[in-house]
């Protein structure tokens, strides 16, 4: 028996080793060999099941995981297998076809949309999956606009074409109507007996079936009938057709073939590739995940049209062969602390090598592990073009640049200026715009006070509150004087019990939550000004700032600015620039509590007309007396309440459509449109008051018998009138 065991425990290390001389070896690979992309979708769209579907047919899993047996890779929270939603983005790497693909599996739910942020910072382009009987819904909207701004190319796989109400026609409708895309579609669907059995490949002209024995991990090839050629033919000259309106190579071809008739498949292949890099088209795949059916053919595209490392990300070429890489996300583990996930853009990052962030904070990169989820296989390095976790980064957080030392960031910087030689950008401009690290934080809309089960407790819950804030960006914490409590916001309600879960489970905290308060923000009626003196004695020095001002409001122009008239600049030119500096970063402070709630000022500007400093005046009292002075002048000002509007969207059969109308017109809510999907499907979208949709889902469900669904997305603010005003301000203060 303890043969058996030592030779159990020899069999594992062999793997173990096995399993990283591999990586190393493909950590190796041609930059043109490496596939970086994130799978995105609504929430339930089939996220998790296709990752675990395209683990199992590369030969990395050797089980089909599934959602609701909670045994997946990529949901390895406690909270994510208990819920069935994926709640982290989760990092796995694979081999397919002799290419590397590492792939991020982000959320569906709006609550973490920074988690998606985060993701699309790494990887180079995006497979978005549709649910075949839903079309683009609220949250693929969202995810859709977040690639748009990373500019990446997408692949759009329509999942679930095995539900009895899958609609092709409209998921293309949708594409084109609601995402403004070019969809190229590039699959049918087959059905046997009224069940989906297999796909027809328009480009190849043929039939896949998969096995089910198998579970999918088999197929074949089948000629079409006469009645399946035409229609294919059709659908091929379409795609022809619309590729020839975009790329120049593929029309040049048909008019030297006369006809569309003899164009090769290389050809067609080809200009998929380069319309889809240059984002004027989407490839359009079809299938089921959970059915088994589909993923092979996703990989292949994944491989044929999806950008390579080096096909994307020009910008870091000013760094030339040295090391370059951006932190996307930090996890943390309880033997290994911090673990940060970098994406290597050039040069090669190895174990024990220093590196500096951005910032000039010096760190050492103790262990480097390969993604895979929770579980940490140690390598050597990690290539240019590859994605990799470093252990030992105590500083590093979301959107941090590192480097292998400042000099080499010195001269890619002064590569840059060079290059954009007509603008007056800073070094930290250049490092923001030119490098991409502003990252999109978005604002929180729930706010609640925590507290631990005792004082005892207080160290431990700010220490897990700072490791988990590292983690998610979107998470804020604070610490109101006033109640002498700590206030979290966050994106929604489940985030803030997701927190308050992971606290217990992770940190032993039993915490406890306040109520919730909705994140109101403040606007200005009209312009206010005033003057501010503050002087005190410290240490012996006489600190003095005297300042005029006016707040104003205005939502195009800078936040803060200079009065530019003559005997405004007659004073203010004697002030030196690192001053005014001060002065700005006090008074910008200043308007993220607003007069009525602390809400933040929203479309507001600050004009300076006077400032007077007296000699040895710290910088530090600087920004203080011009935050005091915001503060005084915002005391006698005029301000309204903003509320924030959610935009809904409710699937539902059509006998339910009048009772929810009502329910929504009861909430203060505004119908936007009524569409229909199917026959007996009606889809209703609202703008709702965020304070009128505490556990609306649960609401819905009520109403339609359990048959209706709801998605929902922040979308924008607007004014309250003063009896709702009243009510708002009633509640914040606890008084209803």
């Amino acid at each position: 028996m303890l043969c058996n065991r030592s030779a159990t425990v020899g069999i594992k290390r062999i793997l173990r080793y096995v399993s990283q001389v591999r990586w190393n070896h493909n950590s190796a690979l041609l930059e043109t060999h490496i596939r970086n992309i994130g799978i995105l979708a609504h929430i339930d769209g089939g996220k998790t099941t296709t990752t675990e579907r395209m683990l199992f047919y590369s030969g990395k899993t050797n089980i089909l995981g599934e959602v609701h047996h909670g045994n997946t890779v990529t949901d390895f929270l406690v909270q994510e297998r208990e819920r069935g939603i994926t709640i982290c983005s989760a990092a796995v790497s694979f081999d397919w076809r002799d290419y590397r693909i590492n792939l991020l599996d982000t959320p569906g739910h709006i609550d973490f949309t920074m988690e998606v942020e985060q993701s699309l910072a790494a990887v180079d382009g995006t497979v978005v999956i549709l649910d075949g009987s839903a079309g683009v819904e609220a949250q693929t909207v969202t995810v859709w606009s977040q690639a748009d701004r990373h500019k990446l190319p997408r692949i759009v796989f329509i999942n679930k074409m095995d539900k009895d109400n899958a609609d092709l026609d409209n998921c293309l409708q949708d594409l084109q109507k609601k995402l403004g895309i070019v969809p190229v579609l590039l699959q049918l669907p087959v059905f046997e007996h009224g069940k989906l059995s297999g796909v027809i490949d328009i480009l190849s002209g043929t039939q896949v079936v998969w096995d089910k024995p198998s579970n999918g991990r088999k197929y074949t090839r089948v000629p079409l009938s006469e009645t399946q050629t035409l229609d294919v033919r059709k659908n091929l000259f379409e795609v022809i057709d619309v590729l020839s309106g975009k790329d120049d190579d593929l029309a040049q071809a048909i008019i030297d073939a006369e006809s569309m008739e003899n164009i090769k498949t290389e050809l067609v292949l080809q200009a998929i590739r380069r319309c889809t890099l240059k984002q004027q088209v989407v490839p359009v795949l079809v299938g089921s995940a959970y059915k088994n059916i589909g993923i092979q053919l996703l990989m292949d595209a994944v491989l044929k049209y999806l950008p390579a490392p080096n096909e994307r990300n020009d910008i870091y070429n000013c760094f030339g062969t040295d090391f370059v890489g951006k932190v996307f996300k930090v996890t943390h583990d309880k033997q290994r602390g911090a673990l940060s996930l970098i994406r290597v853009f050039r040069g090669t990052l190895k174990k024990g090598s220093k590196i500096v962030t951005a910032k000039g904070t010096a760190e050492t990169v103790q262990r480097m592990y390969s993604p895979w989820a929770d579980e940490y296989r140690e390598i050597s390095s990690i290539a240019a073009g590859n994605i990799g976790l470093c252990a030992g980064l105590k500083s590093t957080v979301t959107g941090d640049l590192v480097v292998s030392n400042v000099s080499v960031l010195r001269n890619a910087l002064k590569k840059l200026s060079i290059n954009n030689a007509s603008s007056d950008e800073s070094d930290d401009e250049i490092l923001v715009n030119k490098l991409s690290l502003q990252t999109v934080v978005p604002d929180a809309v729930y706010f609640c006070s925590i507290e631990p089960p005792s004082s005892a407790y207080q160290v431990a819950l700010d220490h897990a509150l700072k490791e988990i804030q590292r983690e998610d960006p979107s998470l804020r914490v604070s610490y109101d004087e006033t109640t002498m409590q700590t206030v979290l916001g966050g994106m929604g309600k489940l985030h803030l019990d997701i927190i308050k879960s992971r606290i217990f489970s992770e940190y032993k905290i039993d915490v406890d939550l306040g109520p919730l308060q909705i994140a109101y923000k403040e606007a200005l009626e009209e312009p206010c000004c005033g003057t501010w003196t503050a002087e005190k004695e410290i240490a012996g020095h006489r600190q003095l700032v005297r300042m005029e001002l006016t707040i104003h409001g205005d939502k195009y122009s800078e936040r803060f600015r200079l009065d530019n008239s003559s005997e405004a600049q007659e004073n203010l030119k004697m002030i030196r620039p690192k001053q005014i500096a001060f002065v700005k970063k006090g008074a910008l402070a200043a308007l993220e509590r607003g007069p009525k709630l602390g809400g933040q000022l929203m479309d507001v500007a600050i004009t300076l007309h006077h400032l007077t400093i007296g000699k040895g005046t710290a910088d530090t009292f600087i920004m203080a007396a011009s935050a005091q002075c915001v503060r005084h002048v915002l005391a006698t000002a005029k301000c309204r309440l903003m509320e924030p509007i959610m935009l809904l969207e409710i699937a539902m059969p059509s006998e339910h459509l009048s009772a929810i109308q009502t329910d929504l017109n009861r909430r203060r809510c505004t119908i936007l449109d009524v569409t229909s999907r199917g026959h007996f499907h009606k889809v209703l979208r609202a703008n709702a008051p965020l304070a009128e949709l505490e556990d609306y889902s649960s609401e819905v469900r009520c109403i339609s018998s359990g048959t209706a669904s709801v998605a929902m997305e922040p979308n924008g603010y607007v004014l309250l009138n003063e009896m709702d005003e009243a009510s708002a301000v009633r509640r914040a203060h606890g008084l209803e």
